[in-house]
């Protein structure tokens, strides 16, 4: 027999009510949330209440707005190393940490302090597009301890980070004037913009052309009008810096309170050559 309209709503709640109890909800009361006032409540087993809905809304909103953070980082790092290869810390420095760099003077300990410290409040000094300057003689750690501050902003502070040459980016922009190129100028620069963290290595090293001067002065620039910090390693002395780049470009490096770590001893690579 066809069940009439009028026992249909009452079919429809039995229904309800097995899919509640097979839930573990036994009935129903009122509740008061802190933040969102009052509700109805779930009576669950023991007298359990459930939690206000608009409270867990907004932990998924939440949740969901970390997700798709996650999401868009994982999705630069993935075009970065499609543009350029091995974009990010070379194989050599992967495994180079804060804890196997060997600080045994004091202004090495000072060197190790300031790259961590960086590492440590990267979020502030991100929000400041606050630089840091890697300066000295060759062999004393400068790229260990970049590799080091990019492994804690990825992975503590889950941010995108570019390690790259200033040869490099340069060769990428030349790469862009051919006719058969498959980016603009543009397009070039724009690679070395989006990262939040971008390390530039070498600087310097081949004494500062022209065309290498406008080169970083673009780059730099490009990211000090977006607010995001740039780490410069150069064999160089400070004093010397601005020859390699070009005033306007170191600062750029030093607004908003740029910091600087000096590696002035002698070089670890040359005692172990005379060992």
């Amino acid at each position: 027999m066809e069940p009439t309209r009028s026992n249909r709503p009452s079919s429809l709640g039995d229904s309800l009510a097995r899919l509640q109890r097979s839930a573990g909800i036994t009935g129903t009361a009122p509740a008061k949330c802190l933040a969102h006032g009052d509700y109805i409540a779930n009576k669950l087993r023991d007298d359990v209440l459930s939690g206000c809905p608009e409270c867990a809304r907004q932990r998924l909103a939440e949740q969901e707005a970390i997700d798709r953070t996650e999401q868009q980082r994982l999705a630069v790092a993935a075009k970065l190393e499609r543009q350029l290869g091995q974009a990010l810390i070379p194989l050599r420095f992967k495994t180079k940490t804060f804890a196997n760099y060997r600080a045994e003077t004091e202004a090495q300990r000072l060197a190790l302090t300031i790259c961590r410290g960086y590492a440590a409040d990267f979020p502030e000094h991100a929000g400041a597009g606050r630089c840091l300057l890697l300066l000295g003689h060759v062999g004393n750690g400068k790229t260990h301890l970049a590799a080091a501050i990019a492994a804690e902003v990825v992975e503590q502070h889950r941010r995108n980070v570019l390690y790259t040459t200033v040869a490099r980016v340069c060769q990428q922009v030349k790469a862009s004037y051919g006719k058969e190129a498959e980016q603009s100028e543009r397009e070039a620069l724009e690679i070395f913009r989006t990262p939040d963290l971008l390390i530039l290595d070498e600087v310097g090293a081949s004494y500062g052309t022209d065309f290498e001067r406008m080169v970083m002065f673009e780059v730099v620039n490009a990211r000090y009008e977006d607010v995001k910090p740039t780490i410069v390693i150069s064999n160089l002395a400070a004093p010397a810096l601005s020859g390699a780049l070009g005033d306007r470009t170191v600062d750029r490096l030093r607004e908003g309170g740029g910091l600087a770590a000096v590696f002035d001893w002698a070089s670890a690579r040359r005692e172990v050559d005379r060992g």
